[in-house]
C-alpha cells in the first residue's frame, strides 16, 4: 500500500471500524432527520480522538452519539493534521441514524471525504438495515475484477458510522464479555465486509471524562463483495491478526462506544485513541426489536476538489 493510499486509509479508520482496503473515500453531510416517538431529552456522548501512525500523531477525530428512546444518531468527523494534513488535505465526516435493536438498524447514512486531489460522497436510505436507495459520487470505476455486490449483500447491514455503536447483546452488565462476541455486517455503499469481534480481555482505563472498565475485543476483517480479491491490500487485511477495539459503556444507555481502535498496517500500527469523553443527559436507552419505515436519503454533497 503506497503512502498516499495509507494516509487516506488512516482518515477512513476514524470514520469506520477498520481502514478501507480499496482506498474507498467517505463524507460531508448536510442533513439527516429522524423523529422520536418520545419527547424526553436524549442522552448524548461526544468522544474526541487522536490518530497516530507508528507513534507519530497524524490527525484527530470526533464521534458524537445521540440516543433517544430506541433511536440513535451518530455523527463522525476526522481530519489529518500536521505535515500529513498539509500534504494530503485529508478530511471527512459522516452521519447515520436509525433504531437500536440487537444491533443498529440504520435508516439513513451519508459520508464524504476530501483529499488534496479527490473526493467521494456516498448516501444511502435503508429500512430495518436493508438498503433501499444508494448513490456513490463519482461512481467507482469498474476494473472487471471486483466481486459483484448482490441484492442479498445489501440486506441486514450496518453502515460504517453506525458500526461504531455497539448495543449490548448480553442482558447482564455492559462489560459482560459476551458483548465483544459479535459479527458486524458492514456495507459502505460499494463494498460489503464483516468485522468479526471476539473477547480478548477486560481492562480499566482513565480518560478525561471517563474512568472505568473497557472490553478489549479482537477484530478480524472478512471481505464479502465489492472488493478486488487479488489486491495486496485486501489480502493483507484478511490475514491481519493485529486489530482490536476497546469498548466503553455509555452511562444511562445499553450502548458501548470505542475508546481505542488499533490496526496493524504495512507502515506501522494505526491507533485511534480517545482523548476526551463527554456524556450529558440521563435517559436509559433500551433495544427495540420492531422495525421502522424507510428513512429519507441523507443529503451528501461532494466536497470541492
Amino acid at each position: 500500500m503506497c503512502a498516499t493510499r495509507f494516509l487516506r486509509a488512516s482518515l477512513l479508520a476514524a470514520l469506520g471500524v477498520i481502514p478501507a482496503s480499496e482506498g474507498f473515500a467517505r463524507p460531508r453531510v448536510t442533513s439527516a432527520k429522524v423523529t422520536s416517538a418520545r419527547s424526553a431529552a436524549p442522552a448524548t456522548v461526544t468522544v474526541d480522538y487522536a490518530i497516530a501512525l507508528a507513534g507519530i500523531p497524524i490527525g484527530t477525530a470526533q464521534v458524537s452519539g445521540q440516543f433517544e428512546s430506541a433511536r440513535y444518531r451518530m455523527d463522525v468527523s476526522a481530519r489529518l493534521t500536521g505535515l500529513v494534513g498539509a500534504v494530503t488535505g485529508g478530511m471527512g465526516s459522516a452521519r447515520a441514524s436509525g433504531l437500536i435493536a440487537e444491533g443498529p438498524q440504520p435508516s439513513a447514512f451519508a459520508i464524504s471525504t476530501k483529499t488534496s486531489n479527490s473526493g467521494i460522497a456516498v448516501r444511502m436510505a435503508l429500512a430495518r438495515g436493508n438498503v433501499t436507495q444508494s448513490e456513490v459520487t463519482p461512481p467507482l470505476v469498474d476494473m472487471g475484477d471486483r466481486v459483484p455486490v448482490t441484492p442479498a449483500n445489501k440486506r441486514g447491514i450496518v453502515d460504517p458510522a453506525s458500526a461504531l455503536m455497539m448495543p449490548a447483546v448480553s442482558r447482564g452488565e455492559l462489560t459482560d464479555q459476551a458483548n465483544c462476541n459479535r459479527t458486524i455486517p458492514v456495507f459502505d455503499g460499494a463494498t460489503r465486509f464483516n468485522v468479526v469481534l471476539s473477547y480478548g480481555e477486560t481492562r480499566t482505563v482513565e480518560k478525561p471524562g471517563y474512568a472505568g472498565p473497557v472490553l478489549v475485543c479482537n477484530a478480524r476483517y472478512q471481505a464479502i463483495a465489492g472488493h478486488r480479491p487479488d489486491r495486496p491490500g485486501v489480502k493483507f487485511m484478511e490475514d491481519n491478526r493485529d486489530m482490536s477495539v476497546w469498548l466503553a459503556p455509555v452511562e444511562g444507555t445499553r450502548v458501548l462506544l470505542p475508546v481505542r481502535i488499533a490496526v496493524r498496517t504495512t507502515l506501522g500500527t494505526n491507533i485511534i485513541e480517545a482523548t476526551r469523553w463527554n456524556r450529558v443527559g440521563a435517559q436509559t436507552v433500551t433495544a427495540q426489536a420492531g422495525g421502522q419505515a424507510a428513512g429519507p436519503v441523507v443529503q451528501a454533497t461532494l466536497v470541492d476538489q
